[in-house]
């Protein structure tokens, strides 16, 4: 098994805890206040900057990063018998990188501004915030379209190729088939495609683990980078 493929079942399976994470913090530990009191939202917002930061950086950033290495690794073994669908998948698995980081980096720097203007305009930092807070959810808070694209690539890809068993392919296209649902601005196709994402990563990390990557799969960089491309 090569290294990349070892990194990649790592990868995943540390996408799978951020998840879990995030769900744990932002369900259990991290109370937003309800209502309409902008100064209390605020106030909540000032005094869980820090956590919030981190949690910036782990769920989006780190969690891109990781990724990176699981559309690198998934390609590598999908690309032979499947190269075409291959490929596309990693048009789409690489646009999803660029967007969660963004999205962790517009998050953090975004904070800062709002609570820096609110000591003296509070109402234009309201307005100010809630811009934020749609960008982010547009382009990866809150939107998975993209993941959910390059999922369904990737497990149509893994069927093409008789790459994936059978159980995993029909829970990667239940995966990308919940991730395109959330165009439709509900929370609890979000939550779906978050909860079944985590077994999803746990599932196609340990296939990466337990599966020797064929001789015939390996890639060369200049491939990769074709890939990336």
């Amino acid at each position: 098994m090569s290294n990349l493929q070892k990194l990649g079942g790592l990868a995943a399976i540390s996408e799978a805890l951020i998840y879990i994470l995030a769900f744990i913090v932002y369900g259990a530990v991290l109370q937003y206040p309800a209502g309409d009191d902008v100064m209390l939202k605020f106030q909540f917002l000032a005094d869980n900057q820090l956590l919030l930061s981190v949690m910036n950086l782990v769920v989006y950033v780190l969690f891109g990063v990781l990724l990176a290495v699981m559309v690198l690794a998934l390609h590598e073994r999908l690309k032979v018998q499947a190269e075409a669908l291959s490929r596309f998948a990693c048009v789409f698995g690489f646009l999803w990188v660029g967007l969660v980081i963004a999205s962790g980096m517009i998050d953090n720097i975004g904070m800062a501004a709002v609570l820096k203007l609110a000591e003296t305009e509070p109402e234009q930092a309201r307005i100010m915030w809630l811009t934020l807070m749609t960008l982010v959810d547009g382009i990866g808070g809150g939107n998975e379209l993209v993941g959910g694209l390059w999922v369904l690539l990737l497990s149509l890809a893994g069927w093409k190729g008789h790459a994936l068993s059978k159980p995993l392919f029909y829970l990667g296209v239940f995966v990308g088939c919940a991730g395109i649902s959330t165009c439709y601005p509900a929370d609890v196709l979000t939550e779906i495609f978050g909860l079944s994402q985590i077994v999803w990563f746990i599932w196609i990390g340990i296939f990466m683990f337990s599966n020797r990557l064929p001789e015939q799969d390996s890639v060369s960089h200049s491939d990769l980078c074709a890939a990336a491309k």
